[in-house]
C-alpha cells in the first residue's frame, strides 16, 4: 500500500511497489555484504552459508515482530564483530593452524555453534526480563554502560594483533622482499582509502553508506594491478551450490566452555541492539507524523527486540552461521532513504539467501588478498573499542566514581592482556574440566566486571568527593 501523503517514504507496515521493493532490498543486501561477509572470513565460516542463513534469520526475526506486534521492527540482521575474538579463541583450540579466509572443518563449527545458540538463550532471557518489568533499568544495573563499554574496547582492541597479522603479512624489516612490500602497500593504500571516504562521503547520499564496500574495490584493483590476486579460483565452484549447513554438537568435550566464553559475549551486543531500536524508533515517528500518520513508538518494545536477536541467533547457531545483531548501517541506510518497510528487508534477507546458493559468488570472494582485509580489520576493530568509548561518552559513565573506573580498568587489562598474551586462555587453575585449556580473556573479564559490580549494589560505597562537594 502507499503512504496517504505527498511526503516520500515508508513506515514498517507499508509495502513498495515489486520493482522499488527489489531496489530497495538490493540496497540492503549492499549495504550489509562487507561487514557480513569478512566476518565469515575473520571467524573460519562459510561464506555462502553465512550469507543464506544470516537472510533466513533476518525474515525469521521480522515474521516474528509481526506476529507479536502486529507490525515490523525494521532491522537487517548480519554477522557480528563482537564475536570473532572469542570464536577464534575456540578455533585455535580445535583446529589450530587455519589460516585467514579459510573455512573450519564441519565439526568444528558444530562445536562453535553451540556458542551461539548460548547468545541467543541470553538475549531472549534479557529481553524477557524486560518485558516482564517494563522497562531496562534492571538490567542497567546488573549491566551497566561502564562493563558493557569496556568489554566494547576489550573486543576491538584485544583483535588489534589479529589485524595487523593481515595488515602485514610476511613483512619483515630484516628481509623487505618485493612481495612483502607489495602486500603491505596494498594494506596502507586500503586502510587509508576506506578511511579518506568514510570521513569525506558522510552525508552524500546513499553512497556515503559504502565506505567500507568502496575501500575493498578499491583496494582490490590496486591488488589486481600489482599482481596480488589470484583468479585460479573462479570457476572451480557449479553456478548453483549448495550451502554447507551444520548442526550444533552438544556433545563435545569442550561444548560447556564454549558456551560461556561465546555466550558471555552477549552483552556486548546487548547495549547496541537497544540503541539500535531508539534510534530507528526516532526516525520512523518523524516520517509518521510528517506524513501525518499515528506513530508507533517502536522503542517501548526494547524487550521483544532482544527478544528477536536471541531468536536470530538461534536460527546462526542451528543452521551454522555466525551469532549477529541488527546493523547500524542498514539503520543509516534507512534514514537516508526514508524507507522503514518490513517487507523490504524481508526481501533483502531473501535476496541474500538466494546469494547463498551462488557458486560463483564464493569464488570470487576468495579472490580478495588478506592484504585488503587487513586493511579493513586494521580501520573496522578499531571502530568497535571507539564505539565503547562513545557508548560511555554517551550515557555520561563518571570515570571519577572510584568504583566505575576500578571495573573498567581491571575489565581493560584482563580482557585485552589476556587476548594478546594469553590467546589460549588465562592460566587460572579453577573448573579445569570446564576451561582444559585456560580461561577465555574476554568473557572472564566481562564475568569480573559483572561480579565487581554487584558487589557494589550489595554494599554501596560512600559518596565520591564530587558528591560531596556538591552535596
Amino acid at each position: 500500500m502507499s503512504t496517504p501523503t505527498k511526503v516520500v517514504g515508508y513506515l514498517p507496515q507499508d509495502v513498495p511497489p515489486v520493482g522499488k521493493m527489489l531496489l530497495l532490498g538490493l540496497q540492503h543486501v549492499i549495504t550489509m555484504f562487507p561487514a557480513t561477509v569478512l566476518c565469515a572470513l575473520i571467524m573460519h565460516f562459510d561464506v555462502s552459508t553465512v550469507l543464506a542463513v544470516t537472510g533466513f534469520a533476518t525474515i525469521v526475526a521480522l515474521i516474528g515482530s509481526k506476529l507479536s506486534m502486529g507490525n515490523y521492527i525494521p532491522l537487517y540482521y548480519g554477522s557480528s564483530f563482537s564475536y570473532i575474538a572469542a570464536v577464534l579463541m575456540v578455533m585455535n583450540q580445535l583446529e589450530p593452524g587455519l589460516t585467514f579466509g579459510q573455512t573450519a572443518s564441519p565439526e568444528t563449527i558444530s562445536v562453535v555453534q553451540t556458542g551461539f545458540i548460548a547468545t541467543g538463550v541470553i538475549n531472549i532471557l534479557v529481553g524477557l526480563i524486560i518485558r516482564l518489568t517494563g522497562g531496562k533499568a534492571g538490567v542497567d544495573k546488573i549491566l551497566p554502560p561502564i562493563i558493557t563499554g569496556s568489554v566494547a574496547i576489550v573486543i576491538g582492541i584485544g583483535l588489534s594483533s589479529a589485524a595487523l597479522g593481515m595488515f602485514f603479512g610476511t613483512f619483515d624489516l630484516a628481509t623487505q622482499t618485493a612481495e612483502a612490500l607489495t602486500w603491505l602497500g596494498v594494506s596502507l593504500f586500503t586502510l587509508v582509502v576506506t578511511i579518506l571516504l568514510s570521513v569525506y562521503l558522510q552525508g552524500k547520499g546513499f553512497i556515503g553508506m559504502l565506505p567500507i564496500l568502496l575501500g575493498a574495490i578499491a583496494g582490490y584493483l590496486l591488488a589486481i594491478v600489482v599482481g596480488l590476486v589470484d583468479f585460479s579460483s573462479l570457476g572451480t565452484t557449479s553456478i548453483f551450490t549448495a550451502p554447507k549447513f551444520t548442526f550444533p554438537d552438544f556433545s563435545n568435550p569442550l561444548s560447556l566452555s564454549v558456551m560461556i566464553s561465546v555466550g558471555i559475549m552477549a552483552i556486548a551486543t546487548i547495549p547496541e541492539s537497544t540503541a539500535h531500536l531508539y534510534q530507528i524508533s526516532l526516525y520512523v515517528d518523524h516520517l509518521a507524523e510528517e506524513q501525518g500518520r499515528e506513530k508507533l513508538g517502536l522503542s517501548k518494545f526494547i524487550g521483544l527486540n532482544l527478544m528477536l536477536d536471541g531468536l536470530n541467533d538461534l536460527v546462526n547457531g542451528l543452521f551454522g552461521s555466525t551469532a549477529g545483531t541488527n546493523y547500524g548501517e542498514n539503520n543509516s541506510l534507512m534514514v537516508i532513504s526514508r524507507n522503514y518497510s518490513g517487507v523490504s528487508l524481508i526481501t533483502a534477507g531473501a535476496i541474500a539467501m538466494l546469494l547463498g546458493f551462488i557458486g560463483p559468488l564464493k569464488d570470487f570472494v576468495n579472490t580478495v588478498p588478506t592484504s585488503v582485509w587487513g586493511g579493513l580489520a586494521v580501520y573496522l576493530y578499531g571502530v568497535i573499542g571507539m564505539q565503547g568509548i562513545a557508548l560511555m561518552i554517551a550515557e555520561k559513565v563518571d570515570l571519577y566514581d572510584p568504583g566505575k573506573l576500578a571495573i573498567g580498568a581491571t575489565i581493560l587489562v584482563i580482557g585485552i592482556g589476556g587476548t594478546i598474551g594469553y590467546p589460549n586462555g588465562l592460566p587460572i587453575p579453577l573448573l579445569t574440566a570446564v576451561f582444559p585449556f585456560g580461561w577465555p580473556p574476554i568473557a572472564t573479564a566481562a564475568v569480573f566486571g559483572i561480579l565487581m559490580n554487584l558487589i557494589f549494589l550489595i554494599a554501596k560505597p560512600p559518596k565520591t568527593r564530587a558528591d560531596n562537594v556538591l552535596g
